[in-house]
C-alpha cells in the first residue's frame, strides 16, 4: 500500500502523507486547505454545490470532469489535477467566462449553488457547447433552489 498521494490542485503541485483514506476532497478542501468556494450541501452527491473539476489523461489526452466532491475520496486523486472555483480566474484577475456570465447576467441570487454551477460550467466549457440545451445538458446535476434556472441558462 502506498503511504504517499499525489496531485495538482489549482496549479500547486500537492504530496500528502498517510491519509485517511475515507477523507473526502470536500472536507480536505474547506477544513484543511480553507478552500470555501466549494460547499456542502446534500453531502450525497445530489445537489452539485460541492462541483469541482478533476482532470486527467484518456486516451492521452486531458479530459476535464465535473465531480461532487462529497463523494470524492481523497486517494481517488492520485495523478489528477483539481480544480476549484477559486483556481479557475486569469492569473490577472479576469474572470472565466462562466464567471463572467453568471454575473452579467444575474444567474445567481443567493449565490450558494453558484459555485457548483461555475464549476459544472467550467468543465463543459472545452466542449464548446453553448446555447440553453448545451448548458441545461451541463448543469444538470446542479440544483438551485432561489433562481428558477432561467438566468442560469440565459
Amino acid at each position: 500500500m502506498r503511504s504517499a498521494l499525489h496531485f495538482i490542485l489549482n496549479g500547486e503541485r500537492i504530496a500528502l502523507q498517510d491519509v485517511d483514506p475515507r477523507t473526502t476532497l470536500l472536507d480536505w478542501l474547506r477544513e484543511t486547505r480553507r478552500l470555501t468556494g466549494t460547499k456542502e450541501g446534500c453531502n450525497e452527491g445530489d445537489c452539485g454545490a460541492c462541483t469541482v473539476t478533476v482532470t486527467r489523461l484518456e486516451g492521452g489526452r486531458p479530459a476535464r470532469r465535473p465531480v461532487n466532491a462529497c463523494i470524492q475520496l481523497l486517494p481517488m486523486l492520485d495523478g489528477a489535477a483539481v480544480t476549484t472555483v477559486e483556481g479557475i480566474s486569469a492569473p490577472d484577475g479576469r474572470l472565466h467566462p462562466a464567471q463572467d456570465a453568471m454575473a452579467r447576467l444575474h444567474g445567481s441570487q443567493c449565490g450558494f449553488c453558484t459555485p457548483g454551477f461555475v464549476m459544472a460550467l467550467h468543465a463543459d466549457y472545452p466542449n464548446g457547447r453553448r446555447g440553453k440545451a448545451g448548458v441545461a445538458d451541463a448543469v444538470a446535476g446542479n440544483l438551485c433552489r432561489c433562481t428558477g434556472y432561467g438566468p442560469i441558462l440565459a
